[in-house]
């Protein structure tokens, strides 16, 4: 470990002053030390870090030797596409503890095969390879499992029986995360295919509004994406919280996967991208995964950035204020918590409101009393929404359309009675008149228009049936919407020949038992509460902050005075 701090400040101080050990002069073209200008490099360095000039150029040579090493193996991996991987060997299996040992291999293969080969070459008999805190699968190959090009993976040995039972242990472990993936996966894409038309009581649906309450109009793409990329984000908070990082961290990256589906100007316009940044960074803090820093600091910018076009760039004024205070103002005093929660107020909102008013109770107790009424003001314009959209489904139901083409005219028609119902009558008599002139319509001459104008078959054959085989028509259906025709355009049906709302057959996606008990049970997971985010105890901070403090304090220790 002390080693590895002084080739962590050496390696800072050759950053600073863009020294490359690799190149000349320090390295000659057989690979050698170039011997006089290490030797200058350490004299001037000891004294820096307050060691020897021998430990100094130790260490040095050690950084120049791994560097010639590595960009070797860049090259190896750039011709051959064979790796270089470092291995961490138990400290009994080490011929020589300060010499690193590596191994070339293909990322293709098999994590088993690998292990084989560590194993013979090295005298294991059981072992098991760990990446960043996370075990490798036996039966999946490297870079299915994020081994890239010098990655550092660590070899542990097990018991016969230890063996077996871990094994048992991980493949039940992947079996479950992958299904908790599966699951929230499945959960979140019903409700997304969900459309408000039954009881929002008894059938939840989702809808994407701005911190207001104020629906988004978003392009049903990337509304699909958003949702499953909050839904991912949110199973992983909630894994965070019971400390199962491994597995909330697995979901966190499935939301990051799902957010790049979304457009750039959707991500610049909502902070939940840059919240699930800094979880994912935070994971790998619980998960000590060293070997993540580099994409650590890429997703901490990407936060920083994210929060700079949502807020502003006076955001850029947190950067003065130091951890310590920061954190000494977001730990909110007993005392005055105290206060609060006897006017009423949850443990929540008084941590918060503390939060918020820098710590002033009056202040607070007035934050919190208006962010209350905010929230009521909020749940009551919502359930004037669902009832006035549940009523006119209902009114046109009366007039003999489905539930389902109801509430999917009064979703095209953005809640407007009059418009949807002028949508459901104008499919009905476009349906008509399609039925009535199928073969016109759909004549190979106007097709092969169409497809002359680069649009697909099947959208050009539905534009043509939409439109009652009008060519123009068609073109201007399909242009208006870049060649795919939403599914509203593509579902929504004609007056059923009974008028009786009880006679129609049951969507699907709303009713299945199985799914509703899948949403039910994901949804129990995931808190209720807008600014759940925000209520943080911050013990694990502080944690961090007092460990932080001590290695600081070991550094100075070392520092010349």
């Amino acid at each position: 470990m002390a080693e590895q701090n002084i080739e962590a400040k050496l390696k800072n101080l050759l950053k600073q002053e863009k020294i490359q050990l690799w190149n000349p002069p320090f390295t000659l073209e057989d690979n050698q030390p170039g011997l006089q200008h290490m030797q200058e490099l350490s004299e001037r360095y000891a004294p820096l870090l307050g060691l020897s000039v021998s430990e100094v150029g130790g260490a040095l040579e050690a950084i120049r030797v791994q560097a010639v090493k590595r960009g070797n193996g860049n090259k190896t991996f750039r011709e051959t596409n064979v790796a270089t991987l470092e291995l961490l060997l138990p400290r009994d299996s080490r011929k020589d503890p300060k010499t690193k040992t590596y191994l070339q291999t293909r990322l293709d293969v098999s994590v088993q095969d690998v292990v084989d080969r560590i194993g013979g070459e090295h005298d294991l008999r059981f072992i098991k390879l760990i990446l960043n805190g996370r075990t490798l699968t036996a039966d999946r190959r490297l870079d299915e499992q994020g081994v890239r090009n010098h990655s550092k993976m660590m070899v542990l040995k097990v018991s016969d029986a230890e063996w077996k039972q871990q094994q048992s242990k991980e493949e039940e472990k992947m079996k479950n995360q992958n299904e908790s993936i599966q699951r929230t996966q499945k959960c979140f894409q019903i409700l997304s295919e969900r459309d408000g038309s039954e009881d929002p009581q008894t059938t939840p649906f989702l809808e994407i509004g701005d911190q207001k309450g104020n629906p988004l109009n978003i392009p049903p793409k990337e509304k699909k994406a958003l949702i499953l990329a909050m839904g991912f984000h949110e199973k992983g908070r909630s894994l965070m919280k019971k400390k199962q990082y491994d597995n909330a961290l697995c979901h966190l990256l499935q939301a990051d996967q799902q957010f790049s589906k979304c457009g750039s100007v959707l991500l610049r316009s909502v902070d939940n991208y840059a919240v699930l940044q800094l979880d994912i960074v935070w994971c790998y803090r619980a998960l000590e995964a060293l070997s993540c820093l580099d994409d650590g600091r890429l997703r901490l910018q990407r936060a920083e950035d994210c929060f700079i076009q949502c807020y502003g760039e006076q955001q850029q004024r947190l950067r003065m204020i130091k951890v310590e205070s920061l954190y000494s103002r977001m730990c909110p005093d007993s005392e005055k918590m105290a206060q609060l929660m006897t006017l009423g107020f949850t443990e929540r909102e008084a941590r918060l409101g503390l939060r918020a008013c820098q710590g002033d109770v009056e202040e607070a107790a007035i934050h919190i009393s208006n962010r209350r009424q905010e929230r009521e003001e909020l749940k009551q314009r919502e359930r004037q929404k669902r009832r006035t959209r549940m009523d006119a489904i209902c009114t046109l139901t009366q007039l003999g359309y489905s539930r389902t083409d109801a509430a999917r005219a009064l979703h095209h028609a953005h809640g407007d009675l009059d418009r949807a119902y002028g949508i459901l009558l104008d499919s009905s008599q476009t349906a008509q008149a399609s039925n009535n002139n199928t073969e016109e319509e759909l004549s190979p001459q106007k097709v092969e228009q169409l497809l002359y104008l680069g649009f697909e078959r099947l959208a050009s054959e539905t534009a043509l049936r939409l439109t009652g085989g009008d060519v123009q028509s068609a073109t201007q259906l399909l242009l208006d919407n870049q060649g795919v025709l939403p599914a509203e355009l593509l579902s929504v049906s004609p007056p059923s020949t009974s008028t009786s709302p009880s006679s129609e057959e049951p969507s699907t996606s709303s009713t299945s038992t199985e799914d509703d008990e899948l949403v039910n049970e994901v949804l129990e997971d995931i808190s209720r509460h807008e600014e759940d985010y925000l209520d943080l105890t911050l013990e694990e901070e502080g944690e961090l902050i007092d460990t932080m403090k001590t290695y600081l304090s070991r550094g100075s220790a070392h520092t010349v005075s």
